[in-house]
């Protein structure tokens, strides 16, 4: 098999693979079906800028203007991983109108398109696609692509690390599973698709064999990744759930309301009073042993109005409402572990009395408290 068949073949598996994943998105029953769906039209996208390296040249060269187009959908590829990423992050995303924004570089490509390349005739489009990398069209299109690779890499990670903080301030048992899955796809994908900007400058240089192999070595990582795809999905069908995207931080909070005060160490005698209630009933009514309490359910509880409750631990006590409650729960769990009438514990069942639904986080969260495992811990006392 020379080199130009193994390109082909390995750029067949990826795209039958990107397919079979997307239908499988756009089948299976699930309550997030709009994320689903945006991650199948991503995967489309990328199926349909992959196929482009199998495709027969007699079969281009009858339909030119479907090639040229086929080009034009790469400006969608990194907007759909983005509404992908919008739609897992927020409960509450719907598309909307100004949504189209992104669709933008796609439409400016085919404006220019249709000015410069759909309609002239078959000799002419021989030509520019024979002499296609020496086109100031598709220079033009090329910068376009990696500007918008860098846009929307900035973008994503810092949609993310919105997304963490409102969790870690909002939320008592996070779904970490769900950030990392986010984190790692992100850091996957904007890596590849800065090689691919690397590898798209060899186009431009007279080395058409390291051109070509540099083409082999992105479709393997291309179905590499493609395939760990498939593999989350058969194997993380929960993996998604999201946050109102209405949520503040406490510190926009804060900054938007100048009576709020701004230094921790002169607290008013109201302030110290509300975190002494607060105290006071996390020890005695111990809501933190509900694994899916938020800061929603406990302002309810102590009647603290959410927000004046977000400034309260996050902004006064000046933890995370995760670390705040956390805190209660492994304290909980040390007093269980000290005892000796509950030996017969697991360290598995202490950890869900405790409120936590996962042995990763318990012993990560113990060791940061204790700096001992809950085992270590357990034989000291």
């Amino acid at each position: 098999m020379d080199i130009g068949s193994l390109l082909s073949v390995l750029s067949g598996m990826s795209v039958f693979v990107s397919l079979l994943l997307a239908f499988f998105l756009f089948t299976v029953k699930t309550e997030n079906k709009l994320a689903n769906r945006l991650f199948a039209f991503y995967l489309i996208f990328f199926a349909i800028d992959n196929v482009g390296i199998f495709i027969n040249e007699d079969f281009i060269k009858n339909h030119f203007n479907l090639e040229f187009f086929r080009w034009s959908t790469c400006a969608l590829i990194i907007p759909a991983f983005y509404l992908y990423i919008i739609s897992v992050c927020f409960t509450d995303f719907r598309l909307q109108a100004k949504h189209l924004l992104h669709a933008i570089p796609f439409l400016i490509t085919n404006g220019v398109f249709l000015l410069r390349l759909y309609f002239l005739n078959n000799a002419e489009k021989l030509q520019f696609y024979d002499h296609r990398n020496q086109m100031p069209e598709l220079y033009g299109f090329q910068l376009m692509l990696s500007i918008q690779i860098v846009f929307y890499s900035i973008t994503v990670f810092l949609v993310l690390k919105k997304y963490k903080e409102l969790y870690q301030e909002n939320y008592a048992n996070p779904k970490t599973s769900i950030f990392k899955w986010l984190f790692q796809i992100s850091i996957v994908l904007f890596i590849l698709y800065y090689l691919s900007i690397a590898k798209n400058v060899l186009r431009y240089i007279d080395l058409e064999v390291l051109w070509i192999w540099a083409n082999v070595i992105m479709q393997v990582f291309v179905l590499t990744i493609t395939c760990w795809f498939v593999l989350k999905a058969l194997n993380h069908p929960e993996l998604f759930r999201g946050i109102d995207s209405k949520l503040q931080l406490a510190r926009d909070i804060v900054h938007e309301d100048e009576s709020i005060v701004e230094v921790k160490d002169n607290q008013s005698e109201e302030v110290i009073a509300k975190i002494a209630v607060l105290k006071q009933y996390m020890t005695e009514k111990e809501p933190f042993l509900d694994p899916s309490l938020t800061i929603q359910e406990l302002s309810n509880q102590i009647d603290i109005p959410v927000r004046d409750l977000s400034i309260l631990i996050n902004h006064h006590i000046d933890q995370h409402f995760f670390d705040f409650v956390n805190e209660y729960r492994i304290q909980k769990a040390m007093s269980i572990l000290k005892n000796p009438l509950k030996s017969d514990l697991t360290v598995l069942e202490i950890l869900y009395e405790v409120g936590f639904n996962s042995k990763s986080s318990f012993n990560t969260y113990f060791k940061k408290y204790t700096n001992l495992t809950p085992t270590a811990f357990r034989n000291a006392s």
